[in-house]
């Protein structure tokens, strides 16, 4: 009997307490429905700002109000902000319990993806609306256009890079022209340089022979020795006697006396001549 009444008891208080817990369930999701429904007024009216703080309040009493995380998202998408769009619906998206939520939140969340230019990820997204009703030729359109726009993307990302590859080549042979280039110089430089070095030694060379060529007054030794044999030359000239005025010189003398023996002969040879028309010659025939 006193385990019966205790059971009874006992019974008795979780069943006020289920009750009670209850009844704050049902009160929380109508404060959040209460919310909700207020922050949709708020957003025909276009005053976005009120109306997220609506549904903020409507998801903090019911965490699970996928009404709340799904106008958020909308909201956010009215407003601009994408990625918060896009983070609230798919929010929606996992609470959701009917198929028919699940459409609306992956085909909102396509259409956010398309603005964003997020092809690829929206072909996924709309695929997922069409897993959940197949019937909307709404979502298959746009599924279509997404898939448009991917292949789009891809074939721009491929020709970009093919571009990239091709300034990255180019950008590599000009490097390597470059290097070839600065190896060219370095080499020429280097040539020039022991070009300069022979030049050098073949002037040093030949500024040896040329000292060599001069004597220890800095003057060549054939000019020394062409000035010495015109010094000697004038020495000579210096060294015959010249000729004092009123005085022959013996040059002079020696002419003068061959002329007069020049002229002795001729007189010679004159008188000679005479004597011998002078004279009388004996022939052998008698006339």
């Amino acid at each position: 009997m006193k385990y019966l009444i205790t059971f009874i008891v006992l019974f008795v208080t979780f069943f006020s307490f289920s009750q009670d817990e209850e009844k704050a369930h049902l009160q929380a999701l109508k404060k959040a429905n209460d919310y909700v429904y207020e922050g949709n007024n708020l957003v025909n009216e276009d005053d976005y700002v009120s109306a997220e703080m609506e549904y903020r309040k409507a998801i903090s009493e019911n965490p699970n109000s996928i009404a709340g995380a799904y106008n958020l998202g909308n909201a956010y998408y009215t407003k601009g902000s994408l990625d918060e769009a896009v983070f609230r619906l798919e929010e929606a998206a996992t609470k959701a319990t009917s198929k028919s939520e699940k459409h609306k939140a992956f085909h909102n969340i396509g259409t956010i993806l398309m603005k964003g230019k997020k092809c690829k990820e929206a072909v996924e997204a709309f695929k997922s609306a069409l897993r959940n009703d197949p019937t909307d030729d709404e979502t298959r359109y746009n599924l279509g256009l997404a898939k448009a726009c991917a292949k789009q993307q891809e074939d721009q990302n491929k020709d970009d890079e093919n571009k990239d590859d091709k300034q990255d080549k180019n950008e590599d042979q000009k490097d390597n022209k470059d290097k070839k280039d600065d190896q060219e110089n370095k080499d020429n430089k280097d040539k020039d340089g022991d070009n300069k070095e022979d030049k050098k030694d073949e002037g040093d060379q030949d500024k040896k022979e040329g000292d060599d060529k001069k004597d220890e007054d800095g003057k060549p030794k054939d000019e020394k020795e062409d000035q010495g044999k015109d010094g000697d030359k004038e020495d000579k000239q210096q060294q015959q006697p010249k000729p004092q005025p009123g005085q022959m010189s013996p040059q002079q003398i020696k002419n003068l006396l061959e002329a007069m023996n020049n002229q002795e002969q001729k007189v010679q040879e004159k008188m000679n001549a005479e004597k011998v028309q002078g004279v009388k010659v004996k022939t052998d025939k008698d006339w």
